[in-house]
């Protein structure tokens, strides 16, 4: 919900840095590598409860992250086997922090984490499900015409999914409750990309020309 508005601001603020970069020969892909190494560090961090070294390496996953694509975009290198690599490791790092989460306090954090695991299964296919079936029929990308797929929209989007996570960090003793209210918003946008991907690729099907 709050891509649309946060990324274009992200995108300026990180600018300095992916000029810094292009100089260092740093590769987009080496970044994204280097992100998902970084981000995984939380897994250990939250089961030992070091809850501020563990948000410390979700926010630097997620600048690296960010980083990755807008290096991309600069050097003119963007692609789809970058941007196939950068969601993939992506929703791993994603479901990695409610696993360590659930490792640091499993009789608390167990169940929470499971049901927002589930819920991310859920997101992720509908998320990536669509956009093989869009790019088939070429739809445009709106907001998003930089990424290298289509982007689904939807009520929790990875800003809001960051910054629940930096709230689990925050506020951990509250962490079933964060999860709990956070899979119920997650599954309206499940809902709401299944109905609306369904019945978008509906209309798209009836007008495709078909075989005698």
């Amino acid at each position: 919900m709050l891509d649309a508005r946060i990324t274009p601001a992200v995108k300026v603020l990180l600018m300095p840095l992916v000029k810094l970069l292009d100089r260092t020969k740093v590769t987009p892909n080496q970044l994204t590598f280097t992100g998902f190494a970084v981000g995984l560090l939380a897994v250990p961090f939250l089961a030992l409860q070091w809850w501020y070294l563990a948000l410390t390496v979700i926010l630097c996953n997620r600048i690296l992250d960010g980083l990755d694509g807008a290096l991309a975009r600069y050097q003119g290198s963007s692609s789809s086997a970058g941007g196939f690599l950068d969601i993939c490791l992506d929703f791993l790092f994603y479901a990695a922090v409610p696993v360590g989460f659930a490792l640091g306090d499993t009789a608390q954090n167990a169940l929470p984490a499971a049901i927002l695991l589930a819920v991310f299964i859920g997101t992720g296919s509908s998320f990536l499900a669509f956009a093989i079936p869009a790019e088939k029929y070429q739809l445009i990308k709106p907001q998003f015409e930089y990424k290298s797929f289509y982007y689904l929209h939807g009520l929790t989007e990875g800003t809001e999914t960051i910054l629940i996570f930096i709230a689990f960090c925050i506020w951990p003793e509250h962490f079933p409750w964060l999860a709990y209210g956070f899979a119920i918003a997650a599954s309206i946008t499940v809902f709401t990309r299944i109905y609306g991907g369904y019945y978008t690729l509906k209309e798209q099907d009836l007008k495709a020309p078909h075989d005698e």
